[in-house]
C-alpha cells in the first residue's frame, strides 16, 4: 500500500518592499500576465495596499521559499466596493503561484484550504473570489476548495465570475 504524502503547510507572511523583485517577475510569467496587471501597474498598487486597513498584501511561502503572492482585502472597508452586497464579515482574497513548475500540481486549492481556514478562525463569515469567467483551471482550484458559484459580475477588471465560501455553520446564500 503507498505511503501517504504528508500535508503541505504553506506560510502567509506581509510582502515587504524586499520582495518586490520576485513579485515582479512572477507577474511576468505567462501563467500569471494573462490575469493579473503588468509589474508597472501591479506593484505600486500592492505597495499602496501595504499601507491600507482594507488589503492585506501576503507572500505565500513553502518550506520557507516564496512561491506565491495572495491578498485578502475587506469589501465594507472601501467606498464604492461593488461587492458590498455581501454580508458583513466578507472578505474577498485573491492568489497567484507564481512559479510555473509549481501551477496545476493542487497548491492553488491547498493553499485556498488552508488560508480561507485561518480567516474563519479569525472571525471571516464568508470568503469570496472572483476569477476572470475564462480561467477555467482557477474556478477549479476554487471549487475544490469548497466555493460555490454567486454569479457574473463586471469588476474593474471586467468579467468576474463571483464565488462564495461561507464558514463552518453559517449560511449566507
Amino acid at each position: 500500500m503507498p505511503k501517504a504524502e504528508p500535508a503541505l503547510n504553506y506560510r502567509f507572511r506581509d510582502i515587504s518592499h524586499e520582495d518586490f523583485g520576485l513579485v515582479a517577475k512572477w507577474l511576468a510569467e505567462p501563467h500569471v500576465a494573462k490575469w493579473w496587471d503588468a509589474p508597472e501597474k501591479a506593484l505600486p498598487s500592492i505597495e499602496k495596499s501595504m499601507k491600507s486597513i482594507v488589503t492585506r498584501p501576503m507572500i505565500v511561502e513553502m518550506d520557507g521559499q516564496p512561491i506565491g503572492y495572495l491578498q485578502s482585502y475587506d469589501p465594507h472597508l472601501e467606498d464604492g466596493h461593488p461587492y458590498q452586497d455581501q454580508p458583513k464579515g466578507t472578505l474577498g482574497i485573491d492568489i497567484s503561484i507564481g512559479i510555473p513548475e509549481l501551477v496545476g500540481k493542487g497548491h492553488g486549492t491547498a493553499i485556498i484550504r488552508q488560508f480561507t481556514s485561518e480567516l474563519f478562525a479569525g472571525g471571516a463569515r464568508r470568503i469570496v473570489i472572483d476569477p476572470d469567467p475564462q480561467n477555467r483551471q482557477a474556478i477549479r482550484a476554487y471549487e475544490k476548495a469548497g466555493f460555490h458559484y454567486v454569479d457574473t459580475r463586471t469588476s474593474i477588471y471586467g468579467a468576474a465570475h463571483f464565488m462564495a465560501l461561507d464558514a463552518p455553520g453559517v449560511t449566507n446564500r
